[in-house]
Order: structure tokens, then sequence, then C-alpha cells
């Protein structure tokens, strides 16, 4: 690893182009494959680029069936919905699959995670997070079923592409009877004890989303197991068409498939997933590098078993070098102090800069409409998600940055706990 010479970098201007926190990233071979549908007139729902899709992720991944949907939010959508008929039967469209049921869910991540428990008419139970990965907490849920041991579903998220604790979280999910929903939307492409995340629930979804690992602008995948579990997603998600020649329809349906252009964008970036993640390791060493003597830390995996894609390269400031931070519903301030520093202060100066950075997720417990949900820790007054989103935040991360960026943004980031000017 190259060393830098922060003291002798000058950040006096913005960079002339944005760099942002995690952008796409074309090569070309996406225009074959678009051009493809094009030329052959595949510009619906259906075509080849679909088929190839679905089937080299989940040859990639390692699960026999998968089903291309429009976002990984329709994903997630379907795999709760999957799940919980197999649970609890078949359900009453006006009510949904999860009626009156509770669903242990991870707290620190994106509402998308969660949202689709309430599509289904479930309630929420949100599980904190522990500090070696900042996932789901296995201590956390285990206290979770001794508190509410009817619950039967669980939904996971590996958070900023990082592998949760799986072989503990699988454990108590098996011993528990309970499923597994493993949205693995940011995580792409990482493994836990050699496997592939999106091979442990027993549901699994991933994202194409415009800033993830790999792209199509959009998109999403299930992954599962079984050829009923495929053809009844496939079926939900084209409006729940039943199979004659007039519209029939016996159950509630969804407008999730993918389009075939946007699977030529996804079948032509699958080929670069490896050089993805490599570009964003060499970021996140870059930063744990530069940053090494400063009262932070980046964000962690269990070494030896995790393999991070780094999608989202992230610091947690210490406690102590934490100078006084406000934040309320729309507005952040603080209290600038020497030798100190907060993310509000570290996300202005990488703005002053023209780059994007962004506040750790905000836990689910904490936002207006899932507070009156229950939230469940490992032990009582521990909320270690609230404290991770309190001292941390995600750094640029996209891996069209140059060396000479990321040094001026390490060097912002030194001077502010240095009270040097830039």
């Amino acid at each position: 690893m190259d060393q830098f010479a922060h003291a002798n970098i000058k950040q006096t201007e913005p960079f002339e182009s944005r760099v942002y926190l995690s952008s796409p990233t074309m090569h070309g071979e996406e225009l074959r494959y678009i051009r493809e549908a094009f030329d052959t007139n595949w510009v619906s729902t259906v075509g080849e680029n679909i088929n190839r899709v679905e089937q080299n992720i989940a040859e990639l991944v390692g699960r026999p069936k998968s089903v291309a949907l429009a976002s990984g939010t329709a994903a997630l959508h379907m795999a709760v919905r999957a799940a919980a008929v197999k649970l609890y039967g078949e359900p009453d469209p006006a009510l949904g699959a999860l009626a009156g049921k509770r669903v242990f869910c991870s707290d620190l991540t994106f509402a998308a995670t969660v949202n689709p428990v309430l599509y289904e008419g479930g309630e929420p139970v949100f599980i904190d997070s522990e500090y070696e990965t900042w996932n789901m907490d296995p201590a956390a849920l285990e206290r979770a079923f001794l508190r509410f041991p009817e619950v039967k579903l669980v939904v996971l998220v590996h958070l900023y592409g990082t592998p949760a604790k799986l072989e503990q979280i699988r454990a108590v999910c098996d011993r528990n009877n309970a499923l597994l929903v493993e949205d693995a939307a940011e995580s792409l492409g990482a493994t836990y004890d050699g496997k592939q995340t999106g091979m442990f629930g027993d549901l699994s979804v991933v994202s194409f989303n415009g800033n993830k690992i790999i792209t199509g602008s959009c998109g999403g995948m299930l992954l599962c197991d079984t050829v009923e579990t495929m053809d009844r997603v496939r079926k939900w998600s084209t409006q729940s068409r039943e199979p004659v020649a007039w519209y029939q329809h016996r159950e509630l349906g969804f407008n999730y498939r993918m389009s075939n252009l946007i699977a030529g964008v996804i079948r032509g970036q699958i080929p670069w997933l490896e050089n993805h993640i490599d570009c964003k390791r060499r970021i996140y060493r870059r930063y744990a590098e530069g940053l090494k003597d400063l009262p932070l830390t980046m964000n962690p995996y269990e070494a030896g078993r995790a393999r991070p894609n780094h999608w989202l390269s992230c610091v947690l400031i210490d406690r102590e070098a934490m100078c006084p931070q406000s934040r309320g519903e729309g507005e952040a301030s603080y209290t600038p102090q020497p030798g100190k520093s907060c993310p509000t202060q570290i996300l202005e100066a990488i703005a002053a800069l023209n780059a994007e950075g962004r506040p750790i997720w905000k836990p689910m417990h904490l936002q207006p409409i899932y507070s009156r949900y229950p939230f469940v820790s490992a032990a009582e007054g521990l909320d270690a998600g609230s404290d991770i989103f309190t001292r941390g935040l995600c750094l640029p991360s996209d891996i069209k940055m140059t060396e000479e960026q990321m040094d001026r943004l390490i060097a912002a980031i030194r001077a502010v706990f240095e009270n040097t000017p830039v």
C-alpha cells in the first residue's frame, strides 16, 4: 500500500467533476445487449436478456431458481409474500399474507428492507445491530424469540456489502423453526465461509439499483430453491394472470417483471462484478491506510470468515473524539472542538470538495413511520444501531475516483480532526 503525503496535498479548489457516493460504471458491453433487444424487437418484460440474467445470477450465487424483477424492493416483497404463504397459507387479498403477524427485521437498514412487511399487513419487530459487523445481532435475535416466540419469519440485511454473522443467525432461526429472508441487495459477490451471500436464506434477493455493485439502473432478483416458489412468484409478478385465453385472476397480482432492456444492461455488467469488487476493496484499503492514526475505525467485518464486497466504505468516530452534534427531523448542527469531529462536520468537508458522502442509515425504530413497533437489543438499555448512526458516516466510494481525489478526501478528513485549514 502506497503512503500518502497528506501535509503536501492542497485542497483549495473543489473537484471539477463531482465525486459520487457510488454511481454506475458502464463498460460498453451493455450496449450490445440493449441493441440486441432493439434489433429483435424484444423490448417488453420477456426476452433473452432476462433469461440469461436469471441464469447467470442464479449460477453466480449458487441457487437453483431465480426470478428477475423490476427492483430489489419488488424482489423483497415477493420473497416476504412467498415466505408468508408457506407459513400461514393463502392470504385474504384485502388483509395481506402477514395479516397481524409479527416479523423480525434488521433495524439498521434502508426502509425498503422493511416496507414489504407492511405491504402484506405484518408488524415488524426491529432487531438491534452488533458492533463487529453492524448487522443484526444474533444475541438480540435470540432474545426476541424469547419475547415473541410465535414469530416464524426473519428478514436479515447485509449492511453496506458486509455479511452478517450468518452461521449464528441461521442457527437461531432453525432452532425456532423460522424462515429467513436474506436481503443481499447491497452484498452481491460478498461471501461468508466461501459461500455467496444469497445462499443462506430460505429466500434471498439482490438489487441492481443504480448505485449497486453492478447495475441495470434498476432491477432486482429473487433467489429460491424450488420450481413451485419460482412459478408462484412469476405469476404474482405478472398480475397473477391465470393460464387461459382471456384475462382471469384468482389472486392478487403485481406488475413487477423486469424489462428486457434493463436486463441487457445487467447482462453486460455481470462479467465486471469481480473487477468492481476489487476496485471497491482498494478504496476501502486506501481509506483505512490514510486514516489509520485518526480516532475512527472503518466499517468492520469478520476477518477469516467474511469477504465483503465493500460496496460502501464507512467510518465510525471514537466516542471520546465526538464533538457535540445535534440532529433533528431535517437538519443537523454541531459545535467544533479541537481534535474532535462528528459525521456532520466531516460530511460538510467532503461536500466542500464537490464529493458525496452520507450519514449511516437511520435505524428503523427511530423512523417516524416505524417508531411505534417493538425494538429488541441484546441487553436492556443497549442500542448499538443508534450509536452507529450517531457516530458513523459513508465515505465517497465510487470506483471511478482517482488516487489524487482519494488523497484529497483523506486529507480533508484529517484536517477536520487536526483543526488545520484545507
